[in-house]
C-alpha cells in the first residue's frame, strides 16, 4: 500500500475509513479527508493497494452508500497561490 492523496470529482465529502473501490473490488481506505476551501471539493489521503496509487488513476469512495469518483494527484494540492487545475 501507498499514502496518496485524492482530489474529488463528484461532490463529496470523503472522511476517515470510507473504503475506495476499484469495479466493486476494495482496494483502499480514506485516512483523512475534508472539504478544501480553497479547492471547492473534497480532498483527501489515502492508503491504496500499488496497482491503483500511480497519479491520474481514477477510483470511487464509498460515501454514505453512493460511489463518488476520485482523482489520485500529486501532492500538494495546493502551492504558491495556484491549485492543481
Amino acid at each position: 500500500r501507498r499514502l496518496v492523496c485524492l482530489e474529488m470529482i463528484d461532490r463529496a465529502i470523503p472522511r476517515p475509513g470510507y473504503s475506495i473501490l476499484v469495479d466493486s473490488e476494495e482496494v483502499g481506505v480514506v485516512t483523512s479527508g475534508t472539504q478544501s476551501p480553497s479547492l471547492k471539493k473534497g480532498i483527501a489521503l489515502a492508503y491504496l493497494n500499488l496497482p491503483w496509487a500511480k497519479v491520474g488513476n481514477e477510483v470511487e469512495v464509498q460515501v454514505r452508500n453512493r460511489r463518488q469518483k476520485a482523482v489520485v494527484v500529486k501532492p500538494p494540492f495546493y502551492k504558491n497561490g495556484t491549485a492543481h487545475l
